[in-house]
């Protein structure tokens, strides 16, 4: 019943030691301000040719000595740092199933109870629940970085039951969605809410704080006043989709049957997420942007020390390049020759 997706995990390596890279650009430094410092006493004999009658450059040249200095040890603990780090291997088999580093999880809380299967959401309201539901939510997967993301489904009815962990294969979570007749494996009974959201926190409670968005999708049921599941730390956001015509409700084992929103948005209120009425139309951008960024890093936050190294590799060489040219046309006002 649980299929779990093949997780590979890189075997942890020394850190990184930055002493050996700050004492190597510290010398790179030294040399080259010496060297300016030599440069310098060999330049003063001839400052009157080199720069006119008052043999002065222009203000900024003044820098330069400590600026080339500050580009070589730049470009020294660069090079040096990318020399030390443990390079980052790219495996067909790590490829293949798209193992990275990412942590992120998507929780989904499906109700597959028999009245998800009555007709009577979607616009023209000839549609199943549960069809549409899959339609929700196949408009969420395909606007959020899946590479990201590892998604489990939790099936509830009457109990929850754990339909796929931590799988990447977003096919697996569409066919889940699709005709798959879940509600076989439980009894039959009344729909219970929170025996699914207590199942998913039980099941995301190791996960990493802030990494997980929880998902439940329902045409709603009976909540009781207390009892609500807490939810763990790794649960970053929630939202609970409702589906089903809201207004005219259909009959099912003896009940009429329509989406309970007051009821789902009590859920969502609970747990301090929000609440989205699904039967005629999609997450909006703005839900999902909130959904899946409210706790994002920066650009600059996710920057590792590769990418730093890298940086200072390609300031430091850009520098020390075009540094000669920049002397060449603007190191002195004074142009020899007559004027007209």
């Amino acid at each position: 019943m649980v299929a779990t997706s093949l997780e590979v995990r890189p075997i942890p390596g020394p850190e990184f030691d930055s002493g050996p890279g700050l004492v190597v650009a510290a010398s790179v430094m030294a040399i080259i301000l010496c060297a300016e410092l030599v440069h310098l006493r060999r330049l003063l004999p001839v400052a009157r040719l080199a720069f006119g009658p008052k043999g002065q450059p222009a203000a900024w040249v003044r820098m330069v000595p400590f600026l080339r200095a500050l580009a070589g040890g730049a470009l020294a603990w660069g090079l040096l740092t990318l020399w030390t780090l443990i390079p980052k291997v790219h495996s067909g088999a790590g490829e293949a199933f798209g193992v990275d580093e990412a942590n992120k999880n998507v929780l989904l809380v499906l109700d597959v109870s028999p009245s998800m299967r009555l007709e009577d959401a979607g616009p023209t309201k000839h549609q199943s629940r549960m069809h549409r539901a899959r339609d929700v939510l196949d408009s969420f997967l395909r606007r959020v970085p899946l590479e990201q993301y590892r998604f489990t489904v939790m099936a509830v009815y009457n109990g929850a039951k754990p339909v796929v962990k931590r799988t990447r294969d977003v096919e697996v979570v569409r066919n889940i969605l699709g005709d798959l007749p879940l509600h076989f494996a439980f009894e039959a009974g009344k729909t219970k809410l929170f025996d699914g959201l207590q199942a998913a926190a039980e099941t995301a409670k190791a996960w990493e704080p802030n990494s997980t968005t929880l998902i439940l999708v329902s045409d709603g049921d009976t909540v009781p006043a207390q009892g609500m599941p807490k939810m763990p730390p790794s649960i970053e956001s929630v939202l609970v989709v409702g589906v089903g015509d809201p207004r005219a409700g259909s009959f099912i084992d003896g009940a009429q049957s329509r989406q309970d929103v007051s009821t789902l948005r009590q859920i969502a209120t609970r747990l301090g997420g929000s609440f989205h009425n699904g039967n005629t139309k999609h997450l909006s951008s703005v839900l999902i942007r909130d959904l899946t960024q409210s706790g994002a890093e920066s650009a600059l936050e996710q920057l590792s020390l590769r990418e730093y190294a890298l940086a200072a590799c390609g300031l430091g060489a850009g520098w020390l390049a075009i540094l000669p040219l920049l002397l060449q046309l603007f190191g002195t006002r004074w142009r020899p020759g007559i004027r007209r």
